[in-house]
């Protein structure tokens, strides 16, 4: 006889934290809904309950219920409530690598706070997966993935094994139907064993021969319970040959292998629409949320975190917590998608700016203490990359004298300035009748006045003139009750004239050398006029005098002996290399129109593109040698919005000045564009068309830890158009055999190669005016619920920064992975706060992290070690050092937990072997600074 069918039927809620209401709103339903099922669980033993794989949902629930605690670990304890492993369900693509690991890392201790995490990658409504996630999933101890959309059609099995780059394979389930192929099981009492055989069948097709472990039915919906008889309605079903029972996820994944052989094997990233739609619009939608998430992760990872484990502060460390909450509950994949209603786009976007904020005033805490070293006329310079670098710096000093101006380091060697700015002097310039003058007196604060700090003032009763002098720093002995007696004395005129001087400003560029992950100090010296590489007193010679190449201005090209642009007269750019490699019509912007909602594109059927701009001019902005800016000013005509009954844009034009800032600096290969407008129009899609060198069969992007390759088209079938649109994050390249393109990146972005490969389009904006919509031209069925929102317009000031780098060969031979971390990693400077007369201090390194291909992504304190996380594109061997030596070193796994001691050489050095794309966790034991 056959061994009966077992399924079983796990209860849960997808719960959307926020969606198409904003957070608050859904969290009173949320209690409800689990008030409601926490009660029916404390008088059946029988009743089992999933709480979607995220602990956002428990903590969101115990803030309003901290009563229930006890309650919800005695249940998570005994196995009947799944919890975890994630702290919040998150969209993959569009957030760091990093913050998938925190979010990870979070839940699961979380998790085991109230008794244990669900062993399981439960990932049951991401819009797509990245490369890495079983890579990330094994490193933080799980054996198991779960997941929905994405799958390619050639897997034809409920499991899967699920390759990473790096080879890192996990047993993958895959949940045909999705989250809820059982969700109406139980709707009528009278219906159950129809619908019951009915699932068997269905489910049974997914089994291959010989496989007769059971099979797994997902009974749930978004936001919504089960039956609250389900144990009894179950019990009663009676269908030939299948069992059902109620389980948790966890209790399924106990009855699977966790080998992989045997199984079809997908490598890489899910994004496949082969199965379900991945709704890839949301990359694109509401940009500003994308660029603030992007800017808001590099402010904490790779500024406010390696200052404060590297120098020791840990009184920041709940400010970095914090920040990381913001984070993660940022990532949701319906927050930072912008595929919610405008209240929930805007929670999330105070969200991404609160973080930001809080990494700010961690590296802002940390940096005043260090700048405590260095002279009142200084800046301490902070380099948040693992190799020492030569870097553009802007800064804001006081200038020493008339003429040509330099940066000296504690050395001697000067770095020649260019001037960028010139502050105003004159402040102020009143006449003011004596009657006023104790008021005018008042707006003196201590030593601060008009947001500077008072160093001289004189009373003149020859012209009647009192003059405050003012600059960063003051006279710390200055009493304005010493100008009032002044006054006094003088008394006479009526009226006297009231001047405030500010010691001359200027901002400057300049190229300054800072030691890997360390600080340098640099001060303004005045340089002999006779050029602009003459040397300070006693000073050893300047970078400019060893070579360093310099940028200049012609007409509308600008060259730095790496790379020359110049600006064509429709305002398109022409890139060519000494090499030979040359690429014209860059930057074109091609506007057309967009009725789709915010989960996918759509073009009225009667589209009209606009790329030819009315008007171009070009502006000198500087003019090197250190740095050099030209803005592109182009007028464009756009129709102010779309007909989407009539699908077609709309008559109705409205002027669009678009200004491309086009900056190239000394020493970089790659030309840095800034795109601004004021946006006025509605439904409609703005793309930069990016023409190749060579036409591209492939494009590589840079994502979570991982460059993946793509094609040209996209699989179907679905229920929505595959339209080849795909994210990037640190760069994406594109090209042949003649030559190739990279685009650097600053945030998650969509680019799709079009015109068969020949060009790159990258999204810049996508205004929307519906959440969703019923009837869409590229999709089946609604995505949700079909609601305005008029804020997706995106309306106002908009601007978007990327870099363009042409290259021979491939991406990582010609270093496009380090450019692009240059990119987006500028210098951090610090204002200095220490004594006037005193000297610089010595360059610092804080840690060195050497080898061919490897990118740091993170450096933060783990109970009192530095524990950094690399990643290597090729097979290599990582050298790492720190500046004031090694104590010891261990590997780590993902989350933190300490394993193999590691060696540390006669040099201080740890040399550690990576595999090609292995994420590698290292903690090392340093020596307190000083």
């Amino acid at each position: 006889m056959d061994r009966p069918t077992e399924i079983i039927v796990v209860p849960h809620t997808h719960w959307d934290r926020e969606w198409y209401e904003p957070f608050q709103r859904f969290r009173l339903r949320l209690v409800a809904l689990l008030d409601e099922v926490f009660d029916r669980m404390a008088q059946d033993e029988r009743q089992r309950f999933t709480l979607d794989g995220q602990l956002a949902a428990v903590d969101d629930y115990l803030e309003v219920r901290p009563e229930r605690r006890e309650q919800v670990v005695a249940l998570v304890r005994a196995g009947r409530l799944a919890v975890g492993p994630w702290q919040i369900l998150l969209d993959e693509f569009l957030c760091s690598g990093e913050n998938i690991v925190r979010n990870l890392e979070r839940g699961l201790a979380r998790s085991a706070a109230l008794g244990g995490a669900m062993p399981v990658g439960y990932l049951p409504d991401m819009f797509g997966h990245i490369a890495q996630m079983p890579q990330l999933l094994a490193g933080a101890g799980l054996a198991h993935a779960c997941v929905f959309r994405g799958v390619p059609d050639r897997v034809r099995s409920h499991a899967f094994a699920w390759r990473a780059p790096d080879g890192t394979t996990v047993r993958t389930e895959y949940l045909p139907g999705g989250y809820g192929n059982a969700a109406g099981l139980m709707d009528d009492p009278r219906l159950v064993t129809r619908r019951a055989t009915d699932l068997a069948e269905r489910l049974r097709g997914w089994r291959p021969d010989g496989d007769d472990t059971p099979i797994l039915a997902m009974y749930g919906a978004d936001h919504a319970a089960p039956a609250p008889d389900a144990p009894d309605l179950l019990a009663a079903a009676g269908v030939d040959g299948v069992h059902l029972r109620l389980g948790t996820l966890a209790e399924y994944f106990a009855t699977q292998p966790t080998t992989v052989d045997g199984l079809p094997t997908v490598t890489g990233e899910l994004r496949s629409h082969a199965r379900a739609n991945i709704l890839p619009g949301v990359i694109s939608v509401r940009a500003h949320l994308k660029q603030a998430m992007g800017r808001a992760e590099r402010r904490v990872e790779r500024y406010a975190e390696p200052l404060a484990a590297l120098f020791h502060d840990p009184s920041v460390q709940r400010f970095l917590d914090m920040a990381w909450t913001r984070l993660i509950d940022a990532s949701c994949h319906d927050s930072v998608t912008g595929c919610g209603c405008d209240e929930t786009a805007e929670q999330v976007a105070a969200r991404l700016a609160e973080a930001d904020q809080l990494g700010r005033a961690v590296c802002d805490l940390v940096g005043a203490r260090l700048a405590g070293a260095v002279p009142r006329d200084g800046h301490l310079l902070f380099n948040p990359t693992p190799a020492a670098r030569t870097a553009l710096v802007r800064l804001e000093v006081e200038a020493p004298a008339d003429g040509p101006v330099g940066l000296v380091g504690a050395d001697g060697r000067v770095a020649p300035a260019q001037v960028l700015d010139r502050a105003r002097t004159l402040l102020a310039d009143d006449l003011v009748p004596a009657a006023d003058l104790p008021a005018v007196l008042t707006r003196v604060h201590g030593r601060e006045l008009y947001g500077q700090e008072i160093t001289a003032w004189s009373v003149s009763p020859d012209d009647a003139t009192l003059t405050f002098e003012v600059a960063r720093h003051g006279d710390p002995t200055f009493d304005v009750e010493d100008v009032r007696l002044a006054l006094a004395a003088e008394g006479g005129p009526d009226r006297w004239r009231v001047r405030i001087v500010a010691a001359p400003r200027l901002t400057v560029a300049a190229l300054v050398e800072v030691p890997a992950l360390g600080l340098a100090a640099v001060r303004p010296v005045a340089l002999p006029a006779d050029g602009p590489t003459a040397r300070a007193s006693g000073a050893a010679p300047g970078p400019a005098e060893a070579g360093t190449p310099s940028v200049t201005v012609v007409d509308r090209a600008v060259d730095n002996g790496l790379l020359r642009v110049e600006v064509a007269e429709d305002g398109t750019l022409r890139l060519s290399t000494p090499d030979g490699l040359s690429v014209d019509g860059l930057a074109r912007l091609v506007d057309g129109g967009d009725v789709g909602d915010s989960y996918n594109y759509a073009p009225p059927a009667a589209d009209e593109l606009v790329d030819k701009p009315r008007a171009v001019r070009t502006v000198v902005v500087h003019d090197g040698p250190v740095v050099a800016v030209l803005d592109v000013v182009r007028e464009y005509r756009w129709p102010v919005g779309a007909d989407v009954d009539a699908g077609s844009r709309r008559v109705d034009r409205e002027a669009v000045t678009v200004t491309t800032r086009v900056e190239l600096r000394a020493g970089e290969p790659f030309a840095r564009l800034r795109l601004s407008f004021d946006n006025r129009c509605d439904d409609h899609r703005v793309r930069l068309h990016l023409p190749l060198p060579a036409p591209a069969r492939s494009s590589y992007a840079e994502g979570q830890f991982a460059v993946v390759e793509r094609g040209l088209t996209a699989e179907g079938g679905g229920g929505e158009v595959p339209l080849p649109t795909f994210p990037a994050s640190g760069f994406v390249a594109a090209g042949g055999a003649e030559g190739s393109l990279a685009v650097l990146l600053t945030q998650p972005t969509e680019y799709e190669l079009t015109d068969s490969g020949r060009e790159l389009a990258v999204t810049v904006l996508r205004a929307i005016g519906m959440l969703s919509r019923n009837r869409h031209a590229l999709r089946d069925e609604p995505a949700g619920p079909q609601l305005p929102t008029p804020l997706a317009q995106c309306r106002g000031e908009r601007s978007v920064d990327l870099a363009v780098l042409p290259f021979r060969g491939d991406w990582d031979s010609a270093g496009v992975l380090a450019a692009a971390e240059a990119y987006r990693h500028e210098l951090l400077d610090f204002p200095g706060a220490g004594e006037p007369s005193g000297g610089l201090p010595a360059p610092v390194t804080g840690l060195t992290v050497d080898g061919d291909g490897v990118l740091l992504t993170s450096v933060r304190d783990r109970d009192g070690r530095v524990e950094l996380r690399m990643v290597a594109a090729r097979d290599t061997r990582a050298v790492i050092g720190a500046g004031r030596g090694v104590r010891g070193a261990w590997r780590a796994d993902l989350v933190g937990r300490a394993g193999e001691p590691l060696p540390v050489d006669a040099d201080n050095l740890v040399r550690l072997p990576l595999r090609a794309w292995e994420i590698a966790t290292v903690q090392l034991d340093l020596p307190d600074p000083g």
